[in-house]
């Protein structure tokens, strides 16, 4: 990301080459035009410069926080590097590590490391430095400001000629740890110190060089840290030392540099110093304790004896002395004391009680007053004694004297011994700059501010319990433990941060019991709010008797619509709700052979759907009429007799609505009157009107005796008994017999023969038929006529073509 705000920059910078446009720039109005295109450039620079400035900081933030499992395994990669060379040294021991371990975990946790001045997290690429007393990580900026203020703080109250001859330290925010003027921080350096300004790397503790840290140890062994540059203390020293115990009575052994003072628990022996006894301790480090024993001691003066310490054999009786002091006249008035009670303090020369005349008296005598005047110098320090020289201390000071008050604002004229102190009440400031100082009388050296700060810290939790004071309060000493849910994975934050950080990630399983109808829940880690829905499967008995093999839905989430109805187009559509409810299992999958409605042929089907079911054909079972079968798709049959054969139709099949389309017996012209029906078509029974013979009567005959008749009958039905009116050739009326014999010719008149006869329809459309032998050798032409309702059907007259 700084490669690229720098690219940007770099191309920003480039002066584009003169253009014809650039030359008319000189143009009134052109200048504004062009400085108003700078400014947005410019702006359009900035703008990508602080994008670009911003996703570098979250890329190498050290408060983002990594969910995935790649981070942590990475974060593991880290620790081993930098290990490597102590583990090396141990044999791959690190149990003396943990507390460095903990200092860089918090380096990589999001929002452990958080500088106290500021309360905010500390990020990889931002300037830091670290306390070399408590290890806490301060913004460089935010301790270069702490440092100035707490130097000013402290040397305000110099005067100016005072000030920079001191070099007064400043404490560390935290454990108060202090440190020179001259020890302020500049310039950003890696823990060790080694490097200025590390670079960001990825792959190396945050703030870290990489390189080996290289600091001695504390305390000084003469040896180094191994580690690479790391945050927090150093670690024991690993090296292997050749080293004796405390007495020095055990043989060397070979043990680690930071453990090579050792016990080997024999007694000591050494002579304690009473001078009788030696010390039966195991073997230790340092002196050896006092003699335990105890023995009867006679005191100073030797006049008690008693049971004491032996390691304590001087000591006092509570008798005076009482011997004869050399004078003969007094004895010693000391207590128990050791040597020669010394001369009697009356001897020599002594002075009166004002010390101006000196006498040489006997010890039994008295020093008389000399009669001057005292003169000794009274309490108040200005006036003398004025009485005679006398016994005892001197009486207080009587004098009337013109006194000023201790804050030199009032004058009264008083008795010297007593003070003086008005009523004035101070107002100076004091040095908190907030309170003043309203003591009565002040002489001005006004005392710290006695009222407690009460500011609420940068915690926003606590309140400052110091006394009231001048510039920003001291960090919030308080920890706060950010706890996971079950509480087992604790993590300590500086107090104001409890808000803002995440919980500590917590590898112990989550213990809650399972929501769902299952016993057990899935295995996963302690988390907050809600658990995740459970994938295990259903494994619910269907009512097929198989179990529901799909993801557990007792806690699926339902999107609600339709809740909400909103007051007007002003009223934006939120976000759609979801309800957790119980679904019921879906239908049973599992599959199932199953076989047609006809049993023809057998495919699996899901277990809901199983039986007969349609092959989508048609159902082909003969129809009651016996002469169509069912046009329905393939469906179910009840079987209403068990021995009925399977392929009749059954009630659920089609009913036959056809006409009956069976033969009609010859000549028959009429359709049956019935629908299609099994067996044969009933008699026809419709009456035929048709012409006689001579076509001058009309014959009504049923069809079935025309059609059942046989030549001779026809001839005789279609006769109407009288005599023929045609004539012959010859010009005389033709005998009956002649037209007897044309009507004896096999001319039928069924109905399926009219395909070849010139038959008209009421319309008028002619067809022609073949005529009869003897009707052409007569040369004469049949013309039929087919009404509608082929209810009738006759011959119109046999016409003799010219």
């Amino acid at each position: 990301a700084a490669g690229g705000a720098s690219r940007g920059s770099v191309g920003a910078s480039r002066v584009p080459s003169p253009t014809p446009g650039a030359l008319c720039a000189q143009r009134p109005g052109a200048e504004p035009r062009q400085l108003s295109s700078q400014k947005k450039f410019d702006e359009i620079k900035k703008a990508n410069q602080a994008a670009a400035r911003k996703l570098a900081e979250e890329q190498f933030s050290s408060s983002s926080e990594d969910d995935d499992e790649d981070a942590e395994i990475k974060q593991g990669k880290i620790l081993a590097k930098t290990f490597t060379i102590y583990t090396n040294q141990t044999d791959g021991d690190a149990s003396e590590l943990e507390r460095t371990r903990q200092y860089m975990n918090e380096a990589f946790q999001s929002g452990a490391m958080t500088c106290l001045i500021c309360i905010a997290s500390v990020k990889r690429n931002q300037a830091v430095w670290s306390c070399c007393g408590c290890f806490c990580i301060f913004h460089l900026v935010c301790i270069q400001k702490w440092a100035k203020d707490s130097l000013f703080l402290v040397s305000s109250p110099l005067t100016d000629d005072d000030f920079g001859k001191k070099d007064y330290p400043w404490p560390c925010p935290k454990c108060r740890f202090e440190y020179k003027r001259s020890e302020t921080p500049n310039k950003y350096y890696c823990y060790c110190g080694k490097v200025e300004n590390p670079t960001v790397d990825p792959w190396l503790v945050p703030h870290s060089c990489g390189q080996i840290c290289e600091k001695e140890f504390k305390p000084p062994c003469g040896h180094k840290c191994l580690l690479l540059c790391h945050p927090g203390p150093c670690p024991p020293c690993p090296k292997m030392v050749t080293t004796s115990c405390h007495c020095r009575k055990a043989k060397p052994v070979p043990r680690r540099c930071s453990a090579k003072e050792w016990s080997c628990r024999l007694p000591c022996g050494r002579m304690l110093l009473c001078g009788q006894h030696t010390c039966e301790n195991p073997c230790h480090s340092g002196d050896c304790q006092p003699c335990p024993r105890v023995s009867k001691q006679r005191c100073i003066c030797g006049r008690q004896t008693a049971e004491r310490l032996c390691a304590s054999p001087q000591w006092q009786c509570e008798q005076v002395c009482g011997k004869a002091l050399p004078c003969g006249n007094h004895t010693c008035e000391q207590v128990c004391h050791a040597g020669p009670c010394g001369d009697c303090p009356r001897s020599g020369k002594r002075s009166c009680p004002c010390g101006k005349s000196k006498f040489t008296l006997p010890c039994t005598e008295d020093v008389p007053t000399c009669g001057d005047s005292c003169d000794k110098v009274l309490e108040c320090g200005i006036h003398k004694c004025l009485q005679r020289c006398h016994r005892g201390p001197c009486e207080i000071c009587r004098q009337e004297v013109e006194k000023q008050c201790r804050c030199g604002k009032h004058t009264k004229r008083m008795p010297c011994h007593k003070p003086y102190l008005c009523e004035t009440k101070c107002t100076k400031i004091r040095d908190c700059q907030k309170h003043q100082c309203r003591r009565k009388c002040c002489p001005g050296n006004c005392p710290p501010c006695d009222q407690v700060c009460g500011r609420t810290l940068g915690c926003r939790n606590h309140k400052c319990p110091s006394g009231c004071h001048r510039g920003s309060c001291n960090p919030c000493p308080e920890t706060v433990d950010v706890k996971c849910n079950c509480g087992k994975t604790v993590i300590k934050v500086p107090c104001g941060r409890e808000r803002t950080i995440k919980p500590p990630k917590c590898k112990q399983l989550c213990s809650r019991p399972p929501t769902c109808h299952h016993p057990t829940q899935e295995k996963h880690y302690c988390h907050f709010g809600r658990c995740p829905p459970c994938r295990q499967s259903c494994q619910k008995t269907l009512t097929c008797g198989h179990l529901c093999p799909v993801s557990c839905h007792d806690e699926a989430l339902v999107k609600q619509t339709g809740i909400h109805q909103f007051a007007g187009p002003w009223e934006q559509p939120s976000e759609p709700a979801f309800i957790q409810t119980v679904l019921p299992c879906p239908p049973c999958e599992v599959p199932i052979p199953t076989s047609f409605i006809f049993n023809f042929q057998v495919s699996p089907l899901p277990c809901h759907s199983a039986g007969p079911y349609s092959c989508k054909r048609f159902c082909g079972r003969l129809l009651s009429c016996q002469n169509h079968t069912c046009m329905k798709e393939c469906h179910h049959v009840t079987k209403i007799n068990s021995n009925a054969d399977g392929k009749k139709a059954g009630p659920e099949c089609l009913q036959c609505e056809e006409e009956c389309t069976k033969p009609r017996p010859l000549g028959c012209p009429h359709r049956c009157v019935l629908p299609c029906h099994p067996g044969d078509c009933p008699s026809c029974l419709q009456m035929l009107k048709i012409k006689c013979h001579c076509k001058l009567s009309a014959l009504y005959i049923e069809c079935l005796k025309l059609t059942s008749a046989d030549v001779k009958e026809k001839d005789l039905l279609t006769s109407c008994k009288n005599q023929c009116p045609k004539q012959v050739s010859s010009g005389h009326q033709s005998p009956h017999l002649i037209l007897d014999q044309a009507a004896q010719g096999p001319i039928q008149l069924g109905l399926e023969h009219l395909q070849g006869w010139g038959i008209h329809n009421l319309s008028g459309q002619p067809v022609l038929v073949p005529h009869h032998s003897l009707c052409k050798e007569l040369k004469i032409l049949p013309k039929v006529y087919l009404q509608d309702n082929i209810s009738e059907y006759f011959i119109h007259g046999l016409t003799v073509e010219a």
